[in-house]
């Protein structure tokens, strides 16, 4: 489908002209295949799929069997390489076939809005970002916005998105300044820095596994529940139907970063993050002959700063290894971040373990799973047009340190 979409948006008038291809990559037999089979789904040791241009990936998602980091740095190189004929063949369709692209006029932020709003407002907006507690930055924030209301209310009224976007903007450079030209971070960490940690298992007496993860100001609690072999979960869809033993879900209160709000079933954002913390723990998971019980696992986010889905796996291993699952070794996540220079894609900063602040207004959230052996998940967003190699490498060996370090902790706890 998204070389369908591609090729659509390329041949039509939408001023839309950089073609991307995706494909999945296994290893079969110790051999990279493309596009998998069936029968070769069954068998490959790794699931990966790679979104790319013609210059740069795009976006990955991956989950193995704890994959060499050398090996899935290989796999995405040749997943990139597989894409390009799909690439060119996109290209040629839409020098011969395709319609004249439209030239749409892009809505601007006023002139006289921006340059009011950086004069009264450069320097507050500064002095608030520099905070480096994350409630007392976010209040110093709302602050300025209320000085601007007050200030600003009935001289551009009907502008108020403008206002937004002006106020917004100047918040993310005074950050990437921060990070490119200062060298500093919001927090003052170090770039490879991870923020303090804490690990805690039996936290509620009457469940059959408990544990608290704590980076920073993220926190994640995860109870596992066991049950019969038949309480699995069957699942009748279009196809054959199948069924699990294995599951995780993932809460996000609203309690977590501050709000109050109904609480509502899972959204979208909550199904992504149970099946990404899913599918980093699952290939440890023991068999059904060496553990014959229906596991459910279940992390709730008490405070949320970044990173909450790796601190869910974080969470979950501790939580099954309290249950006493044998789980054939611990799991780690960790996210990784990038910052680059508006219109210089050559300038960037690499930082390890991003916080809320960073990932807003950041480029890139690089999410790593794994254990001491290699990587059993992947999943990137990324806000600029693609990675280079360099930046894939380095994220995945960044987060490979990282990940160790927190292993650490797990065992010692």
């Amino acid at each position: 489908t998204n070389q369908t979409a591609s090729m659509a948006l390329c041949l039509s008038s939408i001023p839309y002209t950089i073609p991307v291809a995706a494909v999945q990559i296994g290893i079969v037999d110790g051999k990279f295949v493309v596009n998998p089979n069936a029968e070769e789904r069954e068998r490959t040791t790794l699931h990966l799929t790679v979104c790319a241009t013609s210059e740069r990936v795009m976006m990955i998602e991956a989950g193995g069997d704890e994959i060499p980091e050398d090996t899935m740095i290989e796999a995405i190189k040749f997943g990139f390489e597989q894409c390009q004929p799909i690439i060119k063949f996109q290209e040629e369709a839409m020098a011969k076939m395709g319609k004249k692209k439209e030239e749409p006029e892009l809505y601007v932020v006023d002139e006289e809005v921006d340059a009011a709003i950086r004069e009264f407002a450069t320097d507050m907006i500064k002095e608030a970002m520099y905070i480096t507690d994350k409630d007392e930055r976010n209040a110093a924030i709302d602050a300025v916005n209320e000085k601007i209301a007050e200030h600003f209310g009935e001289q551009f009224e009907g502008k108020e998105g403008d206002v937004k976007e002006v106020v917004y903007n100047m918040q993310k450079e005074v950050v990437r300044n921060m990070l490119l030209n200062e060298h500093r971070r919001p927090d003052n960490r170090a770039f490879d820095e991870i923020r303090p940690l804490s690990c805690e298992v039996g936290i509620l007496p009457r469940t059959h596994g408990t544990g608290l993860f704590t980076r920073g100001l993220t926190q994640v609690m995860t109870v596992a529940t066991l049950g019969a072999v038949g309480d699995i979960q069957i699942i009748d869809g279009i196809g054959e139907a199948e069924s699990k033993r294995y599951m995780h879900h993932y809460n996000f209160p609203a309690y977590s970063v501050g709000e109050v709000k109904p609480l509502r079933g899972p959204g979208r954002r909550e199904i992504g993050h149970g099946a990404l913390a899913e599918r980093a723990l699952e290939p440890l998971i023991p068999s059904e002959e060496e553990f014959p019980y229906t596991i459910r696992v279940v992390s709730e986010v008490l405070s949320s700063n970044g990173s909450t889905s790796q601190g869910s796996v974080c969470g979950s291993t501790l939580a099954l290894m309290d249950a006493g699952v044998p789980i054939k070794a611990p799991v780690a996540g960790i996210s990784t971040g990038l910052f680059t220079m508006p219109g210089d894609t050559t300038k960037y900063i690499m930082v390890t373990d991003i916080q809320g602040i960073e990932d807003f207004f950041g480029d890139m959230d690089f999410k790593v799973a794994g254990t001491e052996k290699g990587i059993t998940s992947i999943q990137v967003d990324t806000k600029i047009a693609g990675l280079s190699p360099y930046v894939i490498r380095t994220a995945i060996t960044d987060a490979r340190k990282a990940r160790l370090f927190i292993l650490d902790k797990i065992k010692e706890c």
